[in-house]
């Protein structure tokens, strides 16, 4: 141990954020340890290293007795009384001594002490970092593909965007930035885990959020979404503002708001609906683009039964069953969907969430 290595440590302290006194003290138990691992288990050690000049002392710690049994950790007090009268029983009797072969062990455990603490700050900084992002956007670029996970570089540490958590059709390419949605952060023993994705609802949701200020401000809410990734989603808005339209001010001046969330999500579909304390509205709005003549709800069974025009029921359903399937997720009610009385055939459907 020297000055230069004190300096050594006020570096990591400027540049890593661990405390300088931290380390020394981590550095004199694991010195304990390496001690004992060296020297032989029983001994009772304390290793001190002089904050001022860096300087390395071992003691050797007795304790006092009348019969001694172990020589290695016990002194009797006969000869405690030889060192210095004042010892009693008891006592603990420290003894520098100052082993060959101790200063290379203590290097080599300085330098895995240092190195340890500074992963372990590191990972701690990313992880209040990205603690605070969950449930929100991050922007990363990729670094590379590796079979089907999307290697990406968000800041400081590198995610993975999982084959699960990409969106289908999306080509992801090297040195493309992207933005990611974070699901969750966790604090593992290896390290930050970050969840990122791109097929989370949540992205959607946080896209209109930073994208539209009368959301930002409250005055227009989002009550939910309903999303199959890289095809389509329905959002439900309402305003708090009876002067404000819900819908308009997602769709922005000549739709530029909802085109650019559009881009970022690749040509995704997005039907802005409006939201209502009417299940019926709500589902009937929640079909679009089909029209709804006629929409009856069974609260007790959490059943809407719509009825639609036959040249609308292919819409209503949508392809594959996707329009029904989504409106039944966004509003949260099993959606049964009929052609009108008017029609010469009937066709019923029953769509869950």
């Amino acid at each position: 141990m020297s000055e230069d290595f004190l300096t050594l440590l006020d570096e990591f302290e400027k540049e890593k954020g661990i405390s300088r006194d931290v380390l020394i003290e981590a550095l004199e138990v694991a010195l304990v340890s390496a001690y004992k691992r060296n020297y032989g288990a029983n001994h009772s050690v304390r290793v001190e290293i002089n904050r001022q000049n860096g300087s390395m002392s071992v003691y050797i710690q007795k304790t006092v007795v009348p019969v001694v049994e172990d020589e290695l950790s016990q002194i009797s007090l006969k000869d405690a009384k030889k060192i210095n009268p004042i010892y009693e029983l008891g006592d603990i009797l420290e003894e520098e001594t100052v082993p060959q072969t101790f200063g290379r062990i203590a290097a080599q455990t300085a330098r895995q002490v240092v190195t340890q603490r500074i992963r372990e700050a590191e990972r701690g900084i990313i992880y209040s970092q990205f603690a605070d992002k969950e449930n929100d956007i991050i922007t990363g670029i990729i670094q590379r593909v590796e079979k089907r996970n999307v290697m990406i570089d968000i800041g400081k540490t590198e995610a993975i965007l999982t084959a699960a958590e990409q969106v289908p059709g999306e080509e992801y390419k090297s040195g493309q930035r992207i933005k990611l949605y974070v699901v969750e952060v966790l604090n593992t023993t290896k390290g930050p885990k970050i969840t990122i994705s791109r097929t989370h609802p949540g992205l959607v949701k946080r896209l209109f959020e930073l994208e539209v200020p009368e959301i930002q401000n409250g005055t227009v809410e989002i009550k939910s979404v309903a999303r199959e990734a890289g095809s389509r989603t329905k959002i439900a808005v309402m305003s708090n503002d009876p002067n404000v339209d819900p819908i308009g001010a997602c769709v922005g001046p000549k739709g530029a708001r909802v085109q650019k969330i559009v881009s970022e999500l690749q040509g995704e579909k997005i039907d802005i609906v409006k939201y209502s304390e009417d299940i019926s509205e709500y589902v009937s709005a929640a079909l679009s683009p089909a029209k709804v003549i006629s929409a009856h709800t069974d609260d007790e069974q959490k059943v809407c039964t719509v009825a639609v025009a036959g040249n609308q029921l292919s819409l209503a359903i949508g392809k594959e069953g996707q329009n029904a399937r989504l409106a039944a997720r966004l509003t949260g009610i099993k959606i049964d969907i009929l052609k009108s009385e008017g029609d010469e055939s009937e066709k019923n459907e029953a769509f869950g969430l």
